[in-house]
């Protein structure tokens, strides 16, 4: 097979791309560049999009024997992800970056553009499994449940799952580094990447506000009473706790939690860690990683990136779902995604739009 190994300038796509090198197939390896201008993204190995990064990249194809191109994909990156994620936060909902990359940029431009050059699938260093199923190829969990991304490439449809590998996921991450150790592959001890790419100083409230403006505004109780002020909305998600700055203190001294958010008046109110508690999950725009899910499905629950599951029921209306809960969970933020479990199966992804 023709297969395009992405290289982020980390151990784990390192470690994925020389796999499928050793594994007999043709690779050619590919860097993206995410930024007009690197030096604005993170460096010193904390993110995925740094000047470091695409130089490491450069090295792990020189030893690995492996053409190596540089694709430009800044443009759709800053439509895509970075344009969406500040559009997300102004509309009062917290989106995830990543899931968003994968969705628009590596598994839909990337993707498209490689079956286009001849290509017969992409190779990533995601920890996640594709395996054989009787409708066709399955998305899983890895196996190393402290490293696995499943949850952000729940987004794909089972013809992106079709076309892609993913070599890391039976493996766990001590082992991925040995490997790249025993390659002399210099990113073996390299940091992972952290928080978002394109924020370098891994500040998002002042990186929201330096593109949306201070927007002063009110924190209030559940009756409505004023506890405090605010500098903008957006710097606030469903289930936060520090840094509300509130100037009036709940009688018994117990901590207030950001129950939800209303960018029309502007206005975040907070409440007791109970008033989080949830036991429907409303999202839109269901992507199906195979099947569509039956009405009523037992399935398990994913509300964000690393967090627990729960059980419940799925119920599918048209271009949208409600998951009915078995027990109830706290936090959810509209704007994250709900993944659709059963077992290690993903069975696909929606956008969170409500809770009841």
């Amino acid at each position: 097979m023709r297969v395009l190994a992405a290289l982020s300038g980390g151990v784990d796509s390192a470690v994925a791309a020389a796999r499928v090198r050793d594994a007999g197939h043709d690779v050619t390896a590919v860097h993206l560049a995410l930024s007009s201008n690197p030096q604005t993204f993170r460096s010193g190995a904390r993110g995925c999009c740094s000047l470091e990064d695409s130089r490491d990249a450069r090295r792990v194809a020189d030893i690995l024997g492996v053409p190596y191109y540089v694709w430009d994909m800044a443009e759709e990156f800053r439509a895509e992800v970075v344009d969406d994620f500040l559009a997300e936060y102004a509309a009062g909902r917290t989106p995830n970056p990543c899931l968003r990359c994968n969705e628009r940029i590596k598994f839909a431009a990337v993707l498209d553009r490689a079956l286009a050059l001849g290509f017969d699938a992409v190779c990533t260093g995601h920890y996640a499994q594709v395996v054989p199923g009787p409708a066709g190829p399955e998305l899983h969990r890895a196996v190393d449940a402290d490293k696995d991304q499943s949850y952000v490439l729940a987004v794909l449809s089972s013809d992106q799952i079709a076309h892609s590998m993913f070599p890391l996921g039976n493996t766990l991450k001590p082992q991925v580094r040995a490997e790249a150790a025993a390659a002399g592959l210099l990113v073996a001890d390299k940091p992972d990447s952290h928080d978002i790419c394109f924020i370098a100083d891994g500040d998002t409230k002042g990186f929201l506000e330096s593109h949306l403006g201070e927007q002063k505004g009110q924190i209030l109780d559940r009756d409505g009473a004023v506890l405090g002020e605010h500098s903008g909305a957006y710097g606030f998600t469903v289930g936060q706790r520090k840094g509300l700055g509130l100037t009036v203190a709940t009688p018994d001294r117990s901590p207030r939690y950001v129950l939800s958010i209303e960018p029309i008046s502007n206005t975040v109110t907070v409440g007791p860690r109970e008033a989080l508690q949830v036991r429907q999950i409303v999202a839109e725009r269901p992507q199906w990683c195979g099947p569509v899910v039956a009405d009523g499905t037992r399935l398990s629950f994913q509300h964000r990136a690393h967090g627990e599951t729960v059980s419940g029921s799925v119920h599918v209306r048209g271009d949208s779902l409600v998951a009915e809960l078995d027990l109830p969970v706290l936090g959810v933020a509209p704007g994250q995604a709900l993944a659709l479990y059963d077992g290690t199966w993903v069975r696909g992804s929606a956008t969170i739009t409500a809770t009841a």
